[in-house]
């Protein structure tokens, strides 16, 4: 057995599907830090099931999916496939060839496969213990593997040893029989309670059975004579109702008499009240007219009074605005004027100032040019005596060296301007190509944005079609729990119609013999009403009905043909009568009304319900039966209230009429639920496909915005390059022209200081006398130039006030004038006023007068008005006292009607009560002795003779005769039976059940303890023979690894001494294991004292011990070997090559004398882009001189890249 390949995709830096194909003997991964070689480590551990994230190197579970690059995105899922070869059967499984998987997506969830099976983790976990691979991945050494392995404990030491071994399968085995011997144990002492406590109930629940057979007897005497009885107060009463039936006739005729009296006078009230209607529009039209004319004689004198007071107002206007008159325009004109003629002889002072201002400025000029000439000629004079004195020679070198400066700023200055004229072509060019590819970009910006509006849009319309779709499935479901709900309710409702008495027997079995159905199918009882009706049908509720009383003595020969019981049976047409009923109260109604029924059962349902009034609590049933005991009043709790009973109380099972109407009301809610999730599952639909589609849509402009960054990332590049470019020809230009106007300053400076030099030399070779200048004149030129500049001070000063003092002046003329027009305007608007309140005091004037006229008139009308309305009101009158006679003459025959009604209704409560007798006692018949009435007289009625009920302890030949009716003896017979079941007490009816059932869990509860008790010894055997398996395979596995142990020691430490102890040796299940170690040359055997190579080759010696004691298909070995020198490098080395004969060993290394005796060589590298690949070399042909050159490319079995 041994690792066949492995195929990495998407773990940690293996981007991209990479596989490596492993042979037997020694494979080394080579590589870099950093470039992946531990990843390989992490894989092979994860995929055989490693849980720990920090094992891993991660801080969760999730860090083993690529994380992604600059250059590549983050995956989803991270899959690892390891492949073993199976040819030695090494796994217990059918397989030469075993490949396990295991898949990581990101949102947390994980798979396992065998053989591309989907499995659990223990099913990997389990396969791979049985060839020495137990969870603790001994065979992984990872880096810094090798200090843990001495800093582990005892017992962590002796778990290396067990999962090498194989025995952790035999622990865990043991901890489950372990766990089960203790769920077992709980079992064993409640089942032993169990049975102790029925044991103990055995005994007094057999003597109540004893007392329950003895009372059952009695019972069947008690029922046989309480059922004779009963018949006979039937037979009685039914023969008293027949008999006042008889006496109906004659107050119903009566009745109708009164009844055709009432509707004449009804008759003769509804002609006069028509009378009195036709004449009400008359009297309503004249109050209209005599308030409609009140009203208008009210307004017309308003109107009157108001122009009175208008005019009034208008003429105190009036004198008011004649009175208040403002400045007159023509003062402020002649104002204004003599301002404006002050404003213009300040003008011609602001000229003359002016003038002379000018004139100042000249003599100031003039002086200050005279006194600067003076100042100029003197310096002259001073500078050309000082040149003569220094002489003429250095003049003329400074000249040559001004000159020779001139000519090369005069080069400087054209070599810049060709420069400058250069750089500004490549300016331009670079301005020309970043403004075209600036627009381009702007509207691709423009274009942008659409896309992310777009996808934006399609976003948002995803979520909303997504929320519907969510909405809609949510919708789906709920209709589906509420209709799957609905549906067992209905079953267990059906189920609760199902009844196993006569009435279900005839209902199956009429179908084809005229039965008609249940009453509880064939009406309709209003919501809520069903208890209260069930209650008032009694009996009647739980009957089938049939055509005719053929059909019905039919069904009875049936009942007694197949022994199936007794039913109630109703007849429709029984009468073609309706009962009729009067007025109901507030808060109650009549049984009948709340009944819906077929036309054939119509009749015998409002028989039944004759007299029945439905009230809401006992308190109104109590006070209806109080007011007319001729009624019988049922609540809603379905008590019943009559003259002479009360029957009612605590709830009882739910009647047929109301499972019924809860089975109609349940298959109304099934529909309903039904069709809501159809239209669920139809909207569903919709919205799924709706999804895909904006789905796609989304996508589209993902990609659509995808595309588009990538074309403005690309502009963005070559923006920024030619900016660069265009940056830098600034650049250049700006040096170029500092460079360019430096010169030109240099240049100018030259040519000025060239100039004055040459004026020197002139000055110095025409005048060669060395005479001071004469400078007499500059303190009077100075004085000059002073009092020139103090006169044009004060002529400027002079200038500005008369400026200031014309201004003023204008602007009060302006506003003169301004008030001026204004006053204009105002006495327009004044008599444009003036003129209008004239107009309205004439109109005002006019309305007033009308208005008196008006109300003349109206005033005469108004009386016309009112003599209508009397008049009116006095035929309205007269029609009133006509129809209060008629309805008098009504009220009176409505009163015989009702008296007549209440008699007649008077008997029929006092037959409904009779009938209501006989129907409690039908009920008290079907209720408490399970027999319709109809059986009751005819198996129990006074006509038959009664057999001997024989006793307990009679013998069947000792029966006398039957008998007589007697109702003496019936009763005292009632008595002596009643007498006798008191004396025996309280008797519990179900002791002969419950006494069996019990006896019955009796014996099965010791049955069960003998079986738990027999299991309990068999896991106590289990976990001894593993304690025993587990000691014998430990101590030969230690024994075999301290031997080993000692060997590989003596080999990596010559001359040294090393062996393993056990901690507690006369106890093998619980031993830990200690390490001795002591390297050759040192007495010390602590393993803290040792140095780190040393510590790291104890480590390699345990582990290799381990390894050559109980071999494993393969390990690996993560980088074990840095830290030893070349010698025990050497001694390692040569382990590994033992190894090699044994088991696959998986090595990285950084090593050379370790690939030097590889078989195969994996180098591992990571380029720039973030991602390890993965390049094979098979040495084993390799001749061994050739390994420190790099292997011939025709040497190269494969390479492997990841692909694209």
């Amino acid at each position: 057995m041994f690792v066949k390949s492995l195929t990495l995709k998407g773990f940690k830096s293996f981007a991209s599907a990479t596989s490596m194909r492993l042979e037997p003997g020694i494979t080394c991964i080579v590589g870099p830090n950093g470039s992946g070689k531990s990843n390989v480590v992490d894989a092979l551990a994860w995929v055989m099931g490693e849980q720990g994230a920090k094992t891993l190197r991660g801080g969760k579970m999730e860090d083993v999916i690529f994380a992604g690059t600059p250059g590549r995105p983050a995956l989803g899922r991270a899959e690892v496939t390891l492949t073993i070869d199976n040819t030695d059967g090494a796994l217990p499984i059918d397989y030469t060839e075993v490949t396990i998987s295991r898949t990581m997506f990101r949102s947390g969830g994980s798979e396992y496969a065998i053989n591309g099976t989907n499995c659990r983790l223990l099913d990997v976990q389990e396969l791979l213990s049985d060839s020495g691979i137990g969870r603790e991945m001994h065979v992984i050494v990872g880096q810094g593997q090798l200090d843990a392995v001495l800093r582990a404990t005892p017992e962590e030491r002796r778990g290396f040893i067990e999962e090498a071994a194989g025995v952790l399968k035999h622990r865990k085995r043991k901890e489950r029989a372990l766990r089960k011997l203790e769920t077992m144990e709980a079992n064993l002492h409640r089942v032993g309670d169990l049975t102790t406590e029925i044991r103990r109930q055995l005994g007094p629940l057999g003597r109540q059975a004893e007392t329950a057979r003895k009372a059952a007897t009695i019972q069947a005497d008690v029922r046989d004579a309480r059922l004779r009885l009963l018949a006979d107060d039937l037979v009685q009463l039914t023969s008293a109702l027949e008999q006042d039936i008889a006496d109906e006739e004659a107050m119903l005729a009566r009745q109708r008499r009164a009844q055709a009296a009432l509707d004449g006078g009804e008759a003769r009230l509804a002609q006069v009240e028509e009378q009195a209607r036709a004449a009400a529009p008359a009297l309503t039209t004249a109050q209209e007219q005599w308030f409609g004319l009140s009203s208008l004689a009210e307004r017309i004198r308003a109107t009157e009074t108001l122009a009175a007071q208008r005019v009034r107002l208008l003429a105190e206007a009036e004198e008011h605005e004649q009175g208040s008159t403002g400045r007159d325009p023509e003062q402020l004109r002649a104002q204004a004027a003599k301002e404006r003629a002050r404003h213009e002889d300040l003008l011609a002072q602001v000229s003359a100032a002016d003038e002379a201002l000018a004139a100042a400025v000249a003599r100031r000029e003039a002086a200050e040019g005279a006194h600067q000439d003076e100042q100029q000629r003197v310096a002259r004079l001073l500078r050309a005596a000082a040149d003569r004195r220094e002489g003429l020679a250095k003049l003329e070198g400074q000249v040559a060296a001004r000159r020779s400066r001139i000519e090369a700023a005069q080069a400087e200055i054209g070599r810049l301007e060709a420069g400058a004229e250069e750089i500004e072509l490549r300016a331009t060019r670079a301005e020309r190509e970043f403004a075209a590819l600036e627009s381009g970009l702007a509207e691709d910006e423009e274009g942008e944005q659409g896309l992310d509006a777009q996808h934006e849009r399609a976003e948002a319309e995803l979520a909303q079609a997504q929320a519907a779709l969510d909405e809609a499935t949510q919708d789906e479901r709920t209709a589906e729990q509420e209709r799957s709900g609905l549906h067992s309710r209905l079953e267990a409702l059906e189920l609760g119609l199902r009844r196993g008495d006569g009435a279900a027997h005839l209902l199956s079995w009429g179908e084809q013999h005229g039965v008609r159905g249940s009453v509880a199918s064939l009406v309709q009882v209003e919501s809520g009403r069903e208890v209260a009706v069930a209650a008032a049908l009694g009996w009647a509720a739980d009957a089938v009905v049939v055509a005719d009383h053929e059909e019905a003595a039919a069904a009875l020969q049936e009942l007694r043909e197949a022994d199936a019981g007794r039913a109630g049976i109703l007849v429709a047409h029984s009468t073609n009568d309706r009962w009729r009923m009067g007025e109901s109260g507030p808060d109650t109604s009549w049984a009948c009304d709340v009944v819906s029924a077929p036309d054939e059962l119509r009749p015998v349902v409002d028989q039944l319900l004759a007299g029945v009034l439905l009230v809401e609590d006992p308190a109104a049933a109590a006070a209806m039966v109080a007011r007319d005991s001729k009624v019988i009043a049922v609540t809603r709790d379905g008590d019943v209230f009559a003259a002479d009973f009360v029957r009612g109380g605590s709830a009882a099972a739910p009647s047929t009429l109301e499972i019924q109407a809860a089975v109609d009301d349940t298959k109304e809610r099934m529909s309903q639920a039904a069709s809501r999730g159809e239209r669920a599952r139809f909207a569903a639909q919709e919205a799924r496909a709706q999804v895909e589609q904006l789905r796609e849509q989304v996508d589209a402009a993902l990609e659509r915005l995808g595309e588009s960054d990538a074309r403005m990332a690309a502009v963005a590049e070559q923006l920024g390059q030619l900016g660069q470019t265009l940056r830098s020809a600034r650049s250049e230009r700006e040096r170029g022209e500092r460079s360019l106007a430096a010169a030109r300053e240099s240049l100018g400076s030259n040519e000025t200081e060239l100039q004055e030099l040459q004026e020197r030399l002139e000055a110095a070779h025409a005048d060669p006398g060395a005479e001071e200048p004469d400078a007499d004149d500059q303190p009077r030129l100075a004085a000059e130039a002073a009092a020139a500049r103090s006169a044009e001070t004060e002529h400027r000063l002079t200038l500005r006030s008369r400026q200031e003092q014309a201004r003023a002046l204008e602007g009060r003329a302006d506003a003169l004038e301004a008030t001026a027009r204004s006053e204009v305007e105002a006495r327009r608007k004044a008599q444009e006023r003036r003129e209008r309140r004239r107009h309205e005091a004439l109109v005002a004037a006019q309305v007033r007068d009308d208005a008196g006229h008006l109300a003349q008139r109206t005033v005469e009308a108004l009386a016309v008005a009112q003599v209508r309305r009397d008049e009116a009101q006095q035929r309205r009158t007269t029609l009133e006292e006509a129809v209060r006679a008629a309805r008098e003459v009504v009220t009176a025959a409505a009163q015989e009607v009702r008296e007549l009604t209440d008699s007649v209704h008077r008997d029929e409560l006092a037959r409904a009560e009779q009938r209501l007798k006989v129907e409690a006692m039908q009920t008290r018949a079907v209720e408490e002795h399970g027999i319709a009435p109809e059986a009751l007289v005819e198996e129990f009625g006074p006509h038959l003779l009664i057999p001997h009920v024989p006793g307990p302890d009679d013998a069947p030949d000792d029966a006398p005769e039957p008998v007589a009716f007697v109702r003496e003896h019936q009763e005292k017979r009632l008595r002596s039976a009643e007498r006798k079941l008191a004396q025996l007490g309280r008797v519990n009816p179900l002791a002969l059940e419950e006494f069996a059932a019990l006896e019955e869990r009796h014996t099965f509860l010791t049955t069960q303890l003998d079986d738990l008790t027999r299991s309990k010894k068999d896991l106590l055997d289990i976990v001894r023979e593993v304690d025993e398996r587990v000691e014998r395979v430990f101590a030969e596995a230690f024994a075999d690894t301290a031997r080993e142990f000692e060997g590989v020691f003596d080999r990596l430490f010559p001359g040294g001494e090393g062996r393993l102890t056990l901690t507690e040796p006369g106890d093998m299940l619980t031993t830990g294991i200690e390490v001795e170690a002591r390297p050759p040359g040192k007495k010390i055997k602590r393993l803290s004292l040792l140095s780190g190579g040393e510590r790291s080759l104890v480590a390699v010696a345990l582990l290799v011990s381990i390894f050559k004691a109980r071999p494993s298909p393969f390990y690996i070995m993560d980088e074990v070997e840095a830290a030893l020198d070349d010698a025990n490098l050497g001694r390692l080395i040569t382990l590994f090559q033992e190894l090699r004969d044994s088991s696959q060993l998986i090595v990285i290394t950084h090593q050379k004398r370790t690939m030097e005796v590889a078989d195969a060589l994996y180098g591992v590298s990571m380029r720039g882009d973030g991602i390890t690949t993965v390049v094979s070399q098979r040495l084993r042909d390799v001749a061994p001189e050739a390994m420190g050159a790099p292997a011939p490319a025709r040497k190269t079995e494969e390479e492997l890249t990841p692909a694209r």
